[in-house]
């Protein structure tokens, strides 16, 4: 069966990026630098520059500002250093992987690889099954592969017996993708737990890249790289203004990219390139022990799963227990209740290895680097070992971003996995899924910093005393060495892309904020693995009146500028650089809402 991504299955996946001593050093200094010219600039900005006359305008933005500064010492926390772990030789049998108390009768690895299927297309599924009976080991090894079926699809289980691996389904989809893989767990025995999706597509080298750490018996789990194969490389300017408009629109692309540089149309519309996550936020956790599970393509050790999951049940059965009995304030009474109610909330309480939740990986992450009991370790190693599909389309990319936001939100305000009675997390650990939920907070001034120049422009009311020498004085220092210092923490991996995201999630961040503040249920929606047709400009109409109106602004305030009735243009000119980052950040969004793939035959060639 072809598919739309069969043309590139040639492609291969970039290397580990690596970051030279000097660049790390450098980036270091100017963080540092940058912090503390950032809190000087807060701390002007609240004594010295506040336009007292318009408090109701200038309080939200210093407050969006400190906050936002807040985020970025999270982020620069986590951004400190590179520091991936010795990546070792693959064991040779069980006892490698065990601390010496725990040794058993000499035995080959046992691994189970999971691929975990609801609606998928069987074919998909079938080209996901037959990398994996690639698998290479340098030695002996119990493998398995065993497929998920949510769907209880007889024609899944035919692909299955036709390729000779293990068909698991269930009657109920309870607990959605975390149920089916407990309902795995309960029927298997390895080892060792591959987890994949119905596109999770692994390289042969898998297991012997990564079973090496689980020598530390400590090591809970394993994370790789996800790597998106199918997405679109784009199409030269020149060569899209010849296929719309002929040899004008070859002339005009052409022209344009003199004067800027080399544009390509179409180039991952919907950032889906997962470099900046995993290869730089997620692996430099790894000195702090902080690198969270991303469900697809990671490997985790049964024996932590199962010890975190069992710990996690007697913890929620007495803390069920104990919301219904601490207000009897007579001892003996209140023991006998709690003895009385034991069995029963026992019975009740679901053991979940991996959480029902939309948000399991991270969910099960936070319950393992929090179990004071057993400090488990966790690891983000460098290497791509599989590939996988992208979103093809606006509205499974919301679907897809919607999840992640909402799930981690939930998190935040419904399970306090900050607090000590139940998670131990150490400091570092702490901060670095503080960074995190921080990150999904920070639609709300993210839209503070979107409406305020439109509201100067509009108004001519500026949020500061006077956008005078001062000002200047204060900001530039800040946002010039902020510039420089992410430019070296972020070295090989350009920024851009990154920063515009960030800025035009808002409104579905904001939405999903609003979904969990309101206590509604996340919904466990599939992501769909092929495009759906369609515009989807109704899904970006946030970012589509951002940019009119700070258009409009512009418009308006140059018109004012130019009659003289503007006291002090420089906030003028500010407030256009402002706006002007606020509308380039909004643009990707609804040109993506927009997109649509090239036709196979007017996909251009990628060498040239």
């Amino acid at each position: 069966m072809d598919f739309y991504f069969s043309r590139f299955e040639h492609r291969r996946p970039p290397e580990p990026l690596t970051t030279p001593r000097w660049v790390m050093m450098t980036w270091q200094v100017l963080a540092v630098a940058a912090l503390i010219l950032g809190a000087n600039y807060i701390y002007w900005r609240w004594t010295a520059s506040l336009n007292t006359d318009a408090l109701w305008y200038a309080i939200p933005l210093v407050l969006a500002e400190t906050l936002a500064w807040i985020g970025t010492v999270l982020f620069t926390i986590n951004l400190w250093k590179e520091q991936d772990p010795p990546q070792s030789p693959p064991p040779g049998e069980i006892n490698e992987c065990l601390s010496p108390e725990e040794a058993v009768e000499p035995r080959p690895v046992k691994v189970d690889l999971f691929i975990a299927t609801y609606s998928e297309d069987t074919e998909l599924v079938r080209l996901s099954i037959r990398d994996a009976l690639k698998m290479t080991y340098p030695f002996p090894i119990d493998y398995r592969i065993h497929v998920l079926d949510d769907g209880r699809r007889p024609e899944m289980k035919a692909v299955c017996e036709e390729e000779g691996v293990n068909y698991i389904t269930r009657q109920t989809n309870i607990g959605f993708k975390a149920g089916n893989l407990r309902n795995g767990l309960e029927q298997t025995d390895g080892d060792f737990i591959v987890i994949c999706d119905a596109d999770t597509r692994v390289f042969p080298t898998l297991l012997s890249h990564t079973l090496g750490y689980f020598r530390d018996p400590d090591v809970a789990w394993v994370q790789t790289p996800q790597w998106f194969f199918d997405l679109p490389e784009g199409e030269n300017l020149s060569r899209w203004g010849q296929r719309k408009a002929g040899k004008v629109g070859y002339g005009l692309g052409w022209l344009i990219q003199k004067c800027v540089g080399p544009v390509s149309i179409g180039r991952d519309p919907f950032f889906n390139d997962p470099r900046m996550f995993y290869d730089v936020i997620l692996r430099r956790r790894n000195w702090a022990n902080a690198a969270f599970c991303c469900g697809a393509a990671s490997i985790h050790r049964r024996e932590a799963v199962m010890q975190a999951a069992l710990r996690s049940y007697v913890w929620s059965v007495e803390e069920e227990i104990h919301r219904h009995t601490r207000d009897i304030r007579d001892e003996e009474t209140r023991d006998a209740l709690q003895n009385a109610m034991r069995p029963h909330v026992a019975f009740d309480t679901e053991l979940t290895p991996y959480k029902f939740h939309v948000s399991e990986d991270i969910y099960t992450s936070v319950l393992l680097h929090g179990d004071a009991a057993r400090r488990w370790r966790s690891v983000m190693h460098p290497r791509v070992e599989s590939k996988m599909l992208s979103p093809q389309d606006m509205l499974t990319w919301m679907i897809q971003r919607f999840k992640y936001a909402a799930g981690s939100l939930d998190i935040l305000f419904h399970d306090n996995i900050f607090s000590r009675r139940r998670f131990r997390l150490s400091l570092p650990q702490t901060l670095m899924y503080a960074t995190t939920f921080w990150s999904y907070m920070a639609c709300v001034w993210n839209t503070v910093f979107l409406i305020s120049p439109i509201i100067y422009l509009f108004t001519g009311i500026p949020p500061v005393s006077a956008w005078s020498t001062p000002f200047y004085l204060h900001f530039l220092p800040f946002f010039i060495f902020s510039e420089l210092a992410f430019m070296f923490g972020t070295w090989g991996i350009s920024a851009w892309d990154g920063r515009a995201s960030y800025l035009s999630f808002f409104s579905m961040n904001l939405r999903a904020l609003n979904t969990v503040l309101r206590g509604e249920q996340i919904k466990f929606h599939v992501t769909p693995k092929e495009r759906q047709t369609g515009r989807f400009l109704y899904l970006v109409k946030p970012q589509i009146a951002i940019v009119v109106l700070t258009l409009a602004g512009l418009i308006w305030g140059g018109i004012q500028v130019a009659r003289g009735q503007v006291d002090d243009p420089s906030g003028y000119v500010i407030n256009i650089f402002w706006g002007g980052v606020n509308i380039a950040a909004m643009l990707p969004l609804i040109f993506a809402a927009m997109w649509t793939p090239a036709e196979e035959d007017e996909v251009p060639n990628e060498d040239t």
